[in-house]
């Protein structure tokens, strides 16, 4: 398959080591991994939203290089983060993922994630769940090749939880690819691939069920496969904070 996310020794001093990916069109990409073990940086890297060196090309197009409005059709990013200050209505932060205005295009992704009922409210009177919901779909607003999405099923109820793993598996079909950081080790199961990082660097790449059997993910969480679900390895030492 051919990759149409191309990273090259990208890293962040300090929270990333030197890294290599690729993720091919079409492709559904879970990451996993204990708080403070580099998801986070390793999006913000691919995002170019800090890095300290290496390259990353979308669709064979250096991302640093792409002129503004060009970059929201090659990825887009959605931080963990659903802070919003601004009070400003929910349509309008959706356009502001466009690179061109485009009053369709906002519709139809109001309406796929059901906010027609928030769409002229501020921002700063949803609650966490709906302010999620409002920039997913800015997120998507743009169809860029590539989605890099840090916890975007967080705060949200099992129905949303659910409909937003339908829209990605969507968006993928029709050509994107995206990169989405999990809370919820057991959503693994509704992607492709799935990636574990820990302490800045990548420990496994394997098949979503490869990874709840893995001893590398027990081993980064500190649990392991009970008869009723996950329990903790009481063998497992104290991790550092850092």
């Amino acid at each position: 398959m051919t990759p149409v996310l191309e990273a090259c020794g990208v890293a962040l001093q300090g929270r990333l080591a030197p890294t290599d990916l690729e993720i091919p069109e079409g492709q559904l990409v879970a990451i996993v991994g204990p708080n403070g073990s580099g998801k986070t940086s390793l999006l913000r890297v691919l995002a170019d939203v800090e890095r300290t060196s290496g390259e990353v090309r979308i669709a064979g197009e250096e991302l640093v290089a792409a002129p503004p409005g060009r970059r929201p059709q090659l990825a887009t990013y959605l931080p963990a983060s659903r802070d919003l200050a601004w009070p400003i209505s929910a349509r309008d932060v959706i356009a502001l993922g466009l690179p061109r205005p485009d009053s369709r295009r906002v519709d139809h992704v109001i309406e796929l994630l059901e906010l027609e009922a928030l769409a002229n409210r501020p921002v700063d009177r949803l609650s966490t769940g709906e302010r999620a919901r409002v920039l997913f779909a800015r997120a998507l607003a743009p169809e860029p090749k590539v989605l890099l999405l840090d916890e975007p099923l967080s705060n949200l109820d099992p129905y949303w939880v659910l409909r937003l793993l339908e829209i990605l598996r969507e968006a993928v079909c029709e050509g994107s690819s995206a990169l989405v950081a999990l809370h919820d080790i057991d959503r693994v199961t509704a992607f492709d691939r799935a990636l574990l990082i820990d302490s800045g660097r990548f420990r496994a790449d394997l098949s979503p069920n490869e990874m709840l059997r893995s001893s590398d993910l027990a081993e980064a969480f500190r649990i392991e496969a009970g008869p009723s679900g996950w329990l903790i390895r009481r063998s497992a030492g104290p991790r550092s904070s850092q």
